[in-house]
Parts: structure tokens; sequence; C-alpha cells
């Protein structure tokens, strides 16, 4: 039976350097996404506290959409996540993509 638990750690890095835990994580009726808590659940995904169906039914969101925050992520950092810039960073990934 224990080979049947998953071993979760009780807390990860966070993307800003401090300790995350399921606590510290946005609540779960959080509506108003900015950069940091965006960052905070890829990162929670990305350290095993969470799974990605577990962040999208705790969070109520799609897994397309997390799925364009890790991109957002991976491609640029943290201000790949500001909706407001979205389409500066989207162009600037296909420019490096064809060369």
């Amino acid at each position: 039976m224990i080979e049947n638990q998953k071993i979760r750690p009780a807390k990860v890095i966070g993307p800003l350097g401090e300790p995350l835990t399921l606590d510290s994580l946005p609540p779960p009726n959080t509506t108003r996404w900015v950069v940091r808590r965006k960052a905070e659940v890829v990162a929670a995904v990305n350290g095993g506290l969470l799974s990605v169906d577990e962040v999208c039914e705790r969070y109520g969101l799609t897994v397309e959409e997390f799925a364009g925050w890790q991109r957002a992520i991976d491609r640029s950092g943290m201000p790949g996540l500001r909706v407001t810039r979205i389409q500066h960073y989207r162009s600037l990934y296909e420019r490096q993509q064809r060369y």
C-alpha cells in the first residue's frame, strides 16, 4: 500500500527564492492572477507540491491555460507572464525560433 502513495515535499522554492507550502499558495478562490501568483503555482507544480490536475481543479483553470503559464516562464521567465506584454514576448520568441 505504501508504494501507491505519492511522496510530496513539504515545501518547494518559489519564484522569488522563498519557501512555498500548500498553505502559502494563492487561495483557491483567486480570480486576479498577477505574475507572482502565476509563478508560484507553476513553481509548486514543477517542485512536485501539486499535480497539474490538482492545480486545475483547485483554481478552476484549464490544462491549456496552465500550460501557457509554464511555456511563458520557460521562454521569458516571470516577465513573460505579464498579460500586457504577451504579444511582445510571443513575437520575440517567434523571431528567435526563425534564426
